[in-house]
């Protein structure tokens, strides 16, 4: 790596418990080829003010950055860039209000959370995590009194109908299913395209015989299935989450599958993480739970790497990146300063 005056910041969560960073190397010969160099930060969630002040860009994971962390902000920080594409843990309007842009990687997850989707979509279908521990536990016998759901005619909702939702819908084509859509913010003729149907939550959940989580965690999806709703769902159907934990009061979901309310769950995310390792979610045979990871694919990860990278050297060379979060904060002078700078200095 060549030195710069420009300081890049990668955080800790980025690389795994080897210290190999989660996408390999290749995409950091990106940084290598626009001359420019980079450091790991040590662990630490909320990032430190300090780091937050230092740095010209960070390429972060899931670690947070709330208001007061950017209490030594002196106008040097541009962009925050995700390896993802939520942005939850990220306090939007103040770093907005700062001119410090964010960015994510929504075309990079599309294809590989919409996979998982299906494939937890087919294991609670064939029960196939019951199913497996049959062999190992010597019950070999009880293998006729778990009849799996058949897929063809049933009823799938999709909360949240992004590019996410939309590559899900996409997916299930082959599968003779009917697919309704909740999402205040697509359209009919949206849904269409994709062969789907528009409807409203409540009447999505007392309809669906599998429903899955793929929207955004904000203040009005927090606990968007809270106990109300869930025993709006059919007892025999399950639901899946892909999206944030806290989209569903975890709480509720665990009273409703202990007393039968729904039927199972599968589950990449939880509404804390990392979870208590006594959560009840585990001891379930109806509920699979994987740890927020399950599409990290090699592909998946080299294609967001690729994309948050990219967003930096955008914004060191004074270029708006692709995927701006936060479009207010362009009409801030902090970015009107750094647009107009000499390219690779730091402002």
């Amino acid at each position: 790596m060549r030195s710069s005056p420009i300081r890049i910041g990668v955080t800790a969560d980025l690389f795994d418990s080897t210290g190999r960073p989660l996408f390999g190397t290749a995409p950091f010969k990106l940084f290598d080829d626009a001359g420019l160099a980079w450091e790991k930060l040590p662990p630490g969630n909320p990032i430190a003010a300090a780091h937050l002040a230092e740095y010209d860009a960070l390429f972060l994971g899931g670690a947070k950055v709330r208001e007061e962390d950017l209490k030594l902000d002196q106008g040097r920080l541009r962009v925050l860039a995700r390896n993802g594409v939520g942005f939850d843990a990220l306090d939007i309007p103040a770093l907005t209000r700062r001119g410090i842009l964010v960015t994510n990687t929504p075309v990079a997850v599309r294809h590989s959370v919409a996979t998982i989707a299906l494939a937890f979509l087919l294991a609670l279908s064939l029960r196939l995590p019951l199913k497996s521990s049959l062999p190992r536990e010597g019950r070999w016998a009880e293998r006729g009194d778990y009849p799996g759901i058949g897929l063809p005619g049933r009823t799938i909702g999709v909360i949240g109908f992004g590019g996410i939702g939309q590559e899900f819908a996409r997916l299930l084509k082959p599968f003779n299913l009917r697919v309704v859509v909740a999402d205040p913010f697509t359209t009919d003729a949206a849904c269409r395209q994709y062969g789907c149907e528009r409807m409203d939550l409540e009447a999505l959940l007392g309809t669906a015989d599998f429903v899955v989580v793929a929207c955004l965690l904000d203040d009005r999806t927090r606990h968007l299935l809270n106990a109300e709703r869930l025993k709006l769902m059919k007892p025999s159907a399950f639901v899946i989450n892909v999206a944030r934990g806290p989209i569903i009061d975890e709480a509720a979901l665990i009273h409703a599958l202990q007393s039968g309310i729904i039927a199972g769950a599968a589950l990449d995310v939880v509404e804390k993480e990392p979870p208590d390792p006594g959560n009840p979610l585990f001891t379930m045979e109806n509920v699979i739970v994987t740890p927020h990871s399950l599409c990290w694919t090699d592909t998946f990860m080299d294609e967001c790497a690729r994309t948050a990278i990219n967003s930096i050297i955008d914004v060191v060379k004074g270029k708006l990146p692709e995927f701006i979060v936060n479009r207010d904060a362009i009409g801030q002078a902090r970015v009107k300063g750094w647009l107009t700078a000499e390219p690779g200095i730091a402002s």
